[in-house]
């Protein structure tokens, strides 16, 4: 092999795929060797929100390391399939690719779709006929939202396939109306005092802000973890400021930390 094929993308992901062979081998790494499907799936979470992270941050140099981190998962995982002789990374590969060909007709066919909204139209068109031909009945709505995706990211996806179909309100002055009552429901269930009640309207508020966010073309999801991103860099102004004075939050009170706050987000 020439050095031109040792430095080529195709040999890089092959070499990934070999180590991650020999770590799994007899003799190879006892921590990497007794994970199973279900005990690297917390890992496959964690690596997806350090991506996030990295774009939100716009650390191109992260992300490239964490892009690694993140194939690494795929490999993981196909190489335990492959143990198992259930598949292996190449059926994996050959399946993506030829999805990719066959869901673009636009592209790599003579179909045609002029605008996004097309595309994912055509998409689903060529998702729903692949399924009957493979005899696939069909499923309920929102059996394809994964239970296992964080609440927001649900919630968006089952809203989303609702309001597709037709169940939606008109317009986001609705949808505003509807969080206003809700507010008021929550506010009875908190007289009520029965804590699941209180649970469940908390619920169905944050179900309605979801659905306001999608009116917006707001990412919920996102639009959170970046009010999260800002509340630390605000807190963390407020505890280098006290402890340049000496103390630390506990030591302080809601007016002095307050004040800071203000300072922090004139400075942000």
């Amino acid at each position: 092999m020439d050095d031109s094929d040792s430095n080529s993308t195709g040999h890089k992901f092959e070499r990934l795929v070999e180590i991650m062979a020999r770590l799994r081998a007899p003799g190879g790494c006892p921590w990497d060797r007794e994970q199973s499907f279900d005990s690297i799936k917390p890992y496959t979470l964690e690596e997806t929100y350090e991506v996030l992270d990295a774009i939100d941050a716009r650390d191109w140099r992260g992300l490239a390391e964490e892009l690694g981190d993140y194939m690494l998962q795929a490999v993981f995982y196909a190489q335990m399939a492959a143990e198992q002789g259930r598949f292996t990374i190449d059926d994996s590969l050959d399946a993506i690719n030829a999805k990719l060909i066959r869901r673009h007709p636009h592209v790599f066919g003579d179909g045609e779709a002029d605008t996004p909204a097309a595309v994912k139209k055509r998409w689903d068109e060529i998702k729903a006929e692949e399924k009957a031909a493979r005899g696939e009945a069909p499923k309920p709505l929102l059996e394809g939202v994964p239970r296992s995706a964080p609440a927001l990211v649900e919630a968006q996806q089952i809203a989303s396939k609702a309001a597709a179909v037709g169940f939606d309100w008109d317009n986001v002055e609705q949808v505003f109306d509807k969080m206003r009552e809700e507010l008021d429901e929550l506010a009875g269930a908190r007289a009520s005092g029965v804590q699941d009640h209180v649970e469940g309207e908390l619920g169905d508020l944050l179900f309605v802000m979801v659905n306001i966010a999608r009116f917006l073309k707001v990412d919920p999801e996102q639009a959170l973890r970046k009010t999260n991103a800002k509340f630390r860099r605000r807190f963390g102004f407020v505890e280098d400021r006290l402890r340049e004075r000496g103390r630390s939050p506990r030591d302080s009170n809601i007016e002095e930390m307050e004040d800071l706050w203000q300072k922090a987000k004139q400075s942000s």
